[in-house]
């Protein structure tokens, strides 16, 4: 705000607390002069939520001490930290090999957030949900079968033994045994079996997952598997 700005500020806060009113011409002077220093970054307004009265007058309304220029400046730095936390920086259109107009373009929309002039921009996976996957990724997906690539998948078996033996019974054709739900440790559909240790008192003590199922799901999973299906 300019000094005409927290000349008015001043004025508001005289009306609604006496208490911070001086009369004399030179410590009106000080106090303008101190006020300005102290808020001269921080706007009157913004168009999403700031009001520097709004701050002024919460203060006054809630606090039994005098304002001072920190009750304004905080509720202000708050304002940006919170919107700063809600902000996702958007990929800029500056061509990438230009590193300084990318990082310019960077700076400048975070300042714009910062100072409430723009809205903070979110991811729009999170926003968007999965039924609005674009049509030509699904098509591409669909072709290559997975979104992992074979040599990467091979790479990662050896961490995730119970996905591995999964996989592997798919694409020989058996049955899916983690297609059903675990009727012995109670694994959900999806989720690979658990050992149970079942203590003297009846609960369970220990549920690390198996990198096999346990063979009632098996043949759970054969039951319903579309070839065991057509055979009876």
């Amino acid at each position: 705000m300019d000094r005409r700005e927290t000349a008015a500020l001043l004025a508001y806060i005289g009306r609604l607390d006496p208490r911070t009113i001086r009369t004399d011409q030179a410590e009106v002077s000080d106090q303008l002069a101190q006020w300005h220093e102290l808020l001269g970054d921080v706007p009157m307004a913004t168009a999403y939520g700031w009001d520097a009265y709004a701050a002024a007058r919460r203060h006054i309304r809630i606090s039994p001490y005098p304002i001072v220029p920190a009750d304004v400046a905080r509720p202000w730095e708050s304002y940006r930290r919170e919107r700063m936390l809600r902000h996702t920086d958007p990929t800029p259109a500056a061509d990438p090999d230009d590193q300084a107009a990318w990082t310019a373009e960077l700076a400048r929309a975070r300042q714009a957030v910062a100072a409430g002039t723009a809205q903070p921009v979110r991811y729009r996976a999170i926003s968007q949900g999965r039924g609005r996957v674009d049509p030509e990724l699904e098509a591409r997906l669909r072709e290559v079968g997975s979104c992992i690539p074979p040599a990467a998948r091979a790479a990662l078996a050896p961490y995730r033994p119970a996905r591995a033996a999964r996989e592997e019974a798919v694409a020989e054709g058996l049955p899916d045994a983690l297609s059903v739900r675990c009727q012995w440790c109670r694994a959900q559909a999806g989720e690979p079996c658990r050992r149970r240790r079942i203590g003297p008192d009846g609960s369970a003590r220990g549920t690390a997952p198996r990198a096999t199922p346990h063979p009632g799901r098996l043949d759970l999973a054969a039951e319903q598997h579309p070839a065991h299906r057509a055979a009876s």
